[in-house]
């Protein structure tokens, strides 16, 4: 079912421009090895780490800059729980005291695994049943299945997605612009 941008409400559509803004200003940042004083960079390094993110899913999220533009993208889609999902999943695994591990682990349930959380993640019964079994009983590793179920659907279905964007597009040109015809 299509909607025309008329059918959204005005919030959304200017909420949609300000993200748009958004990623464009990421690429305002200076670049340090562009300040002056530094080494010069070689012909790859002098491209924005967003031509990076088309490498693999993996260079996407270990570049804070690329999980924001990944998550602006999706949130036009209203699909960034999983993102999220993900995100806080990483968190969960850093946190060391295991009074809050387990509060943190019943919080992060019911915020995206729970039947009707606030923001459900797309997982089969059997993982959301495996899960809420793994809460109770392993509750360090209980997202490890939910969590990588949910990267495989970003990774095959969001993130390429993620790089036909125009969004994407206009980062990755403004990135590095093509060098100037020589005549």
């Amino acid at each position: 079912m299509c909607r025309t941008l008329s059918g959204f409400p005005t919030t959304c559509l200017e909420r949609a421009k300000e993200l748009k803004t958004r990623l464009g200003t990421l690429l305002q940042k200076p670049d340090p090895g562009r300040l002056p004083g530094s080494r010069k960079r070689s012909k790859e390094g002098n491209c924005s780490n967003a031509l990076r993110w088309r490498e693999s899913f993996d260079a996407l999220l270990s570049d804070p800059s690329g999980v924001a533009a990944f998550h602006a993208f999706l949130k036009t889609e209203f699909s960034q729980e999983n993102l999220e999902f993900w995100l806080a999943c990483e968190g969960f695994k850093k946190i060391q005291c295991r009074a809050k591990r387990e509060a943190q682990a019943h919080c992060i349930f019911q915020e995206f695994v729970s039947c009707e959380a606030p923001k459900e993640v797309n997982l089969d019964h059997e993982t959301r049943e495996l899960t809420r079994a793994g809460l109770q009983a392993t509750p360090g590793t209980c997202f490890d299945v939910a969590q990588a179920k949910t990267r495989v659907l970003m990774e095959k279905d969001s993130y390429p997605r993620f790089l036909r964007s125009p969004a994407y597009q206009d980062l990755a040109a403004r990135a590095c612009p093509p060098p100037p015809s020589q005549s």
